[in-house]
């Protein structure tokens, strides 16, 4: 058991007879932590997107809010009087006609 420890210890088994087998899966092991690193920092940046295009939405939704809000501020009836006014037009004194046509049967 000590001897086995101290040769892995020395890296016997990557000089040995069977050292290419060993290699090999060694280097298949860097292989996949090197994929699974890259996979990894993929989704953390994924992520940090996500979060930032959320805020992003937050912020456009609140700028819409507000744009629709005074929209409905302007359309009301006593803000388009004061605009109207501004250009010199006032509300009529003498309320509408209604015109009848008679259809000629």
């Amino acid at each position: 058991m000590r001897k086995g420890l101290l040769d892995i210890l020395k890296g016997k088994f990557l000089v040995s007879g069977d050292a290419p087998k060993n290699w090999i899966f060694i280097i298949f092991t860097s292989f996949l932590a090197a994929v699974m690193i890259a996979s990894s920092h993929g989704a953390d940046s994924k992520v940090h997107q996500i979060a930032a295009l959320n805020e992003e939405v937050k912020e456009l939704r609140s700028e819409f809010i507000d744009g629709q809000t005074d929209v409905q501020k302007l359309k009301l009836e006593s803000e388009i009087l004061k605009t109207v006014r501004e250009d010199g037009l006032l509300p009529s004194e003498t309320p509408p006609h209604k015109i009848r046509v008679k259809s000629a049967e």
